[in-house]
């Protein structure tokens, strides 16, 4: 079995390895280095950043911790850019080894669809190179989108890729979207000296979450001098040579040194050759498949932030293995409902399946649990005691979703994913046997709080 992927981000490189181990003959297409966004314009520098931002903070509350510090504090951004960089690049040459020991041959190209079972490769050191495969895998991602209005540069207007390529922090920014990556780096460059603005035009940031997730990241972001603005609209954005000017639907200008919008992805399917081959796709661009990757063309799977699922690194590499292992013959499915999703500000957000939101909104009775950090011994000794730990359950005590806030939630969450994805009760949790002392206990006593019905 051959199988050609066009796209080395983490769906396309982790199918890659996955299907190889599998016994495939594998071919991965990539026109940039091998890690796409993810590595090396989303999650891993972002990530990066952070850690230079949470080390600052660890440092100006050293004297909470009896620690007093003699010399100045004082922040060298080229310095965490340059870290950033390493980082990445470590990163990437391991994913290159990993393939490579895998025996999986990549090609530094463009691939384009000629039929069910070829690609044109356009080599970057130049010539055609046609790839005859038994199946192929498209994985090639998203771009960031803006509105018309907003004249990016990627100098004073950018976007998240241009952000994470500047070697100074600006003095002041206002950033469009107050998602997950608005966030993230709102509150990282306000720790780095930064004055920030986020507008987001709904009620909320995170606005994907519940209430109380979303309101207490904004209590947050108000002590870290974060200002808020949302539910507004942005009408216009002009930009001269000293500064950016973002005019709200209430009359508001903020007039700041640079803006970052940050209000989601599109997919990426420019010079595909889709059409040519009559792969559907819906009215979003997205590239329509069946529950197991399956495009509309046999022989043709599609993964990733080109198909309309969350557009989360972790999701496209599950996605990947799916197509793979449907490929190979094996029964395989993705389960949306057990994705959990994560935002690494402080304190950290991590959630998975439905919210009470969304149980309100169709009607679905539920019971709630929830454990406040502030009661917990580990959080207490660490000085991490902001946010709490939110269980939700049916009538029978089948755990259908939950929510961490606070330090560590992004970690402690994957028991809880196991949790909703294996359909595990209240009672079957409750019986776990928690370390002490740790934040994850905070689950055990999250789920004792739920009162069931009689």
């Amino acid at each position: 079995m051959k199988i050609a992927i066009i796209g080395g981000g983490p769906g396309g490189y982790e199918a890659a390895i996955y299907a190889a181990k599998k016994g495939a003959e594998v071919v991965l297409i990539e026109k940039n280095r091998v890690g796409g966004t993810c590595l090396h314009m989303g999650c891993i520098p972002t990530k990066a950043l952070l850690a230079s931002g949470e080390a600052v903070q660890v440092i100006r509350k050293a004297f909470t911790y009896g620690i007093h510090l003699d010399t100045e504090t004082s922040i060298d951004y080229a310095s965490i850019a340059a870290r950033k960089d390493k980082v990445v690049a470590g990163l990437a040459k391991g994913v290159e080894h990993t393939l490579a020991s895998n025996g999986v041959k990549v090609i530094a190209g463009i691939g384009r669809l000629k039929n069910a079972s070829t690609v044109a490769v356009e080599l970057l050191d130049g010539g055609i190179e046609k790839i005859m495969a038994d199946a192929i895998l498209l994985a090639t991602g998203s771009v960031p989108v803006f509105p018309n209005f907003v004249p990016v540069d990627e100098k004073h207007i950018l976007t998240s890729n241009g952000i994470l390529s500047l070697t100074h922090n600006p003095a002041s920014i206002t950033i469009l979207g107050g998602g997950v990556i608005g966030c993230e780096i709102g509150q990282f460059l306000a720790r780095m000296g930064s004055k920030v603005n986020i507008v987001e035009l709904l009620p909320h940031v995170v606005a994907a979450e519940d209430e109380d997730v979303s309101e207490t990241l904004e209590k947050q972001f108000r002590r870290d001098k974060i200002r808020l603005y949302c539910g507004k609209h942005v009408t216009k954005v002009a930009n001269t040579d000293s500064s950016v000017q973002a005019y709200l639907d209430d009359g508001t200008i903020l007039e700041t040194e640079a803006l970052m919008v940050s209000v989601g992805r599109s997919p990426f399917t420019d010079g595909l050759g889709l059409e040519q081959v009559g792969i559907q796709t819906d009215h979003k661009g997205f590239v329509m498949v069946d529950q197991v990757m399956r495009t509309s063309i046999p022989g043709i799977y599609a993964i990733g932030d080109m198909i309309n699922s969350l557009q989360l690194a972790h999701v496209a590499t599950k996605e990947g293995m799916c197509a793979v292992d449907t490929i190979m013959g094996i029964q395989s499915k993705v389960n949306y409902a057990a994705v959990p999703r994560c935002v690494y500000t402080e304190p950290e957000i991590a959630s998975v399946g439905v919210t009470e939101r969304e149980l309100r909104v169709a009607n679905v009775s539920y019971s709630v649990g929830q454990s406040e950090f502030v009661a917990n011994g580990k959080a207490k000794a660490a000085g991490k005691t902001v946010g709490f730990i939110k269980v939700l359950a049916d009538q029978d005590g089948i755990i259908l979703g939950a929510t961490i806030v606070g330090a560590h939630a992004t970690e402690i969450i994957a028991t809880l994913t196991l949790a909703v994805d294996i359909k595990l009760t209240v009672k079957q949790v409750g019986n776990l046997i928690f370390p002490h002392p740790t934040m994850s206990e905070g689950i055990m006593k999250a789920v004792h709080d739920i009162q069931l019905p009689a």
